[in-house]
């Protein structure tokens, strides 16, 4: 691995915890703004509704511009933007303030995804991608372990703004980026011979098999980010409400699924590598859909535990993959467009399930709704199976 690479790892991953440790700072500091601000429950939801609404524009405005100018200046800027905002609310006093900069701050972060998985992408073999971007994706889950710790103290000395504040250190990382990271051999070769196109959304439809392609991994994306947001957030509840159980080691449930979560994606990766995305998406569905489905089975804190580490290995272990299979699937120079115009458009309707999940246990059973999750799962599975451009992919480990 040379310096060039390990710096874009790093940076990358960095780059990924950091927008997670904002993005959980909100889940930790949203009673606490509700509170403060005497809003009500449809006011406080839409703070997280406006960061997802940021996180599709930024994904569409910024997915271009890494396409046209570049990975590593673009990367750089969200970055910014994000870490700006963030911090910008300790001075956010009313709803109207705080929807502002969980607009922006969301902005940065959906821009930030696809331009950091490309940088991957374009400076790693394609043997080692699916391995890469999962671990860029445990740097996500390491984003949410800091966030835990740091909004334990500060909450506990201080008020929710000042928890915000935190969110001005990844301005430090793009010192790093700029110092020590640059663009690839072969974007460097195109802008030299002037052949960077003007990436548009429009490059995803241009033909019929295209579009196909394009809408079957927005769907699967949907189905990834439904279970993760849906689970993440009714998981805890459901425990307590449908099985009676307690729910006093929070903490250590969460820890449980965020190891299993790390896990999970470095399995998936390797196997992606090794055997390719058709049998790696296809085992870690199917085994979302059973083990989503066990849950209702569930009855004592042991098997609950338990329960957020298999979910968690597989709901989520399949995060970092996406980026790999559509990094692949489409050209170089429309890849960061590709990566993130799909994850954010998944993004922004796959986070309605905590709603969704939340009308369906208010009138069916548990086991209605873990069946109507697990589902979703099979579906994005037949999905995937149909999708031609993935038999393509599998790469043999010895290849460079």
């Amino acid at each position: 691995m040379t310096a060039q690479r390990k710096w874009v790892l790093a940076s990358t991953s960095a780059g990924f915890a950091l927008e997670n440790m904002d993005v959980m700072f909100l889940s930790f500091a949203l009673s606490s703004i509700a509170a403060d601000m005497h809003l009500n429950g449809t006011q406080a939801g839409f703070i997280v509704t406006i960061t997802n609404l940021g996180m599709l524009v930024g994904g569409l405005i910024f997915g271009i511009l890494g396409d046209r100018f570049g990975r590593v200046k673009t990367f750089s800027q969200t970055v910014f933007i994000f870490a700006i905002a963030t911090a910008a609310m300790y001075f956010a006093h009313n709803a109207y303030m705080v929807y502002l900069c969980r607009f922006v701050a969301g902005i940065g972060a959906g821009g930030e995804y696809g331009v950091g998985i490309t940088l991957i992408a374009d400076n790693f073999p394609r043997k080692d991608i699916g391995r890469l971007t999962s671990v860029a994706a445990i740097g996500g889950q390491v984003g949410a372990v800091l966030a835990a710790i740091v909004a334990a103290w500060v909450l506990s000395v201080s008020t929710w703004n000042t928890l915000f504040l935190v969110g001005v250190v990844p301005v430090i990382l793009i010192v790093f980026i700029r110092r020590h990271v640059r663009e690839s051999e072969g974007f460097l070769e195109r802008k030299a011979a002037g052949a960077t196109p003007r990436a548009t959304v429009g490059e995803l439809f241009k033909t019929p098999r295209l579009a196909v392609q394009t809408l079957a991994l927005i769907f699967m994306v949907i189905v990834q980010i439904a279970g993760y947001f849906g689970l993440m957030s009714w998981l805890p509840t459901i425990m307590q409400a449908q099985l009676h159980l307690s729910v006093s080691g929070s903490s250590v449930w969460m820890i449980t699924t965020i190891v299993g979560m790390s896990l999970g994606m470095m399995t998936f990766g390797t196997i992606l590598d090794k055997f390719g995305p058709r049998r790696a998406f296809g085992i870690f569905l199917l085994a979302s859909a059973l083990s989503v489905f066990g849950i209702a089975m569930v009855n004592s804190r042991a098997t609950m535990l338990l329960a957020g580490a298999i979910v968690g290995f597989f709901s989520n272990g399949m995060f970092g993959g996406y980026g790999a299979v559509i990094s692949q699937l489409y050209p170089s120079a429309i890849r960061s467009t590709a990566n993130n115009v799909i994850v954010n458009i998944g993004r922004a309707i796959g986070g309605f399930s905590s709603v969704v999940i939340g009308f369906l246990m208010d009138h069916y059973s548990l086991i209605v709704v873990m069946g109507s999750l697990a589902t979703l799962y099979v579906l994005s599975c037949i999905t995937m199976l149909s999708m031609h451009g993935l038999k393509a992919l599998h790469v043999p480990a010895k290849e460079a």
